[in-house]
């Protein structure tokens, strides 16, 4: 199996943390979209991080497309998507929060790198992040489970991209979180590049 695109992306890098806790081994290839564009049309012509390669072939795109296909190998007990519909919502509902925030937090990245000063939209950027995470023990329970790695990459990424625009002090719950998971060795593996 092959993971394809950097880990400076939130998007491989949830997936990638997630093979880890799943036990799935992966070559990782960090081929970046921008620096090797014609490398990575060459694997795939969308040019779409991340792009994951199965051993027979499959190719699939989208880090929620290729969770769900990877949940979907895993035994029932390792899966990091609560079964229990109630609960599946819930985390569905977390899930989208945080990769809501990785996506606004991409297109902020690209309104401060991209657009002249002059040419940009101050409303956008001060749009911030809701902290949707309870203090205390894992989001779905007494495990990591797809919401903390999904809500921890995101929180990390944020703080990557936009440092001291969303502090610890006003999302303490979340800060803690994602350091809790930050410290696990599925994270530790996959360091934000």
């Amino acid at each position: 199996m092959q993971l394809i695109g950097m880990m400076d992306s939130p998007f491989v890098r949830r997936v990638a943390v997630s093979m880890a806790v799943l036990g799935i081994p992966f070559e990782h290839r960090p081929v970046s979209v921008f620096r090797h564009f014609d490398e990575f049309r060459e694997i795939n012509p969308v040019v779409k991080a991340p792009t994951f390669i199965d051993d027979d072939g499959t190719q699939l795109i989208d880090s929620t497309l290729i969770l769900d296909y990877l949940e979907q190998r895993a035994a029932p007990p390792a899966r990091l998507m609560p079964q229990e519909p109630a609960a599946r919502r819930n985390a569905l509902h977390l899930i989208g929060f945080a990769l809501a925030a990785c996506e606004k937090t991409v297109q902020i990245a690209y309104e401060q790198s991209v657009r002249p000063q002059d040419k940009r939209h101050a409303p956008w950027l001060e749009r911030g992040v809701a902290d949707a995470v309870r203090a205390g023990t894992w989001l779905c329970g007494d495990r990591l489970m797809q919401p903390d790695i999904t809500a921890a990459v995101a929180w990390r990424f944020t703080q990557h991209i936009s440092p001291g625009e969303f502090g610890s002090s006003r999302y303490p719950a979340l800060a803690a979180l994602s350091e809790r998971a930050e410290a696990l060795p599925a994270f530790v593996g996959a360091p934000l590049e």
